[in-house]
């Protein structure tokens, strides 16, 4: 069976979250990145670093393989086409608790936004929508937190 693993980051403005998220990958074994929307990547357009990225990251930028793509539509048709099963974590009516999801690999895990998550638009085209209960009196945890639990839960 093919465990490949995939993260796709869309839409997170918090340097510091990506680069939580590329240090919980790696511990992970993510073979790839993919950071879509107006997610920042480890180096800005004038190919300078970001240092907060790459303090959080801790090396992790280096050891997996990232890729900046805007449009998160074309990221997740190719992945489908070679059949990678795309999952969302979002708090939605028709999301999966976490602990109960059973993923096929290979698979590509969606983290959104810090405030307002995934859109509508992105959970119609995942093949799985999950969830993590919140047992307090915040309905979210933050988005790297979220990625980790997800993701080592997705590998068990």
């Amino acid at each position: 069976m093919n465990k490949e693993f995939i993260a796709i980051i869309h839409n997170v403005r918090s340097l510091h979250n990506v680069g939580s998220v590329f240090r919980t990958a790696d511990g992970a074994g993510v073979s790839k990145i993919y950071l879509t929307g107006y997610t920042p990547s480890p180096i800005d357009e004038m190919g300078r670093i970001r240092k907060e990225i790459i303090k959080t990251a801790l090396g992790a930028e280096q050891s997996i393989k990232w890729e900046t793509v805007k449009n998160i539509s074309a990221v997740t048709k190719r992945l489908k086409k070679e059949g990678v099963q795309i999952v969302a974590l979002e708090k939605a009516k028709n999301s999966v608790d976490y602990k109960k999801f059973k993923p096929k690999f290979p698979v590509a895990l969606i983290v959104g936004n810090e405030v307002r998550g995934l859109s509508s638009t992105i959970l119609t085209r995942a093949d799985a929508i999950i969830s993590i209960p919140m047992l307090g009196k915040k309905e979210s945890l933050n988005v790297s937190v979220a990625f980790g639990i997800a993701a080592y839960s997705i590998l068990k």
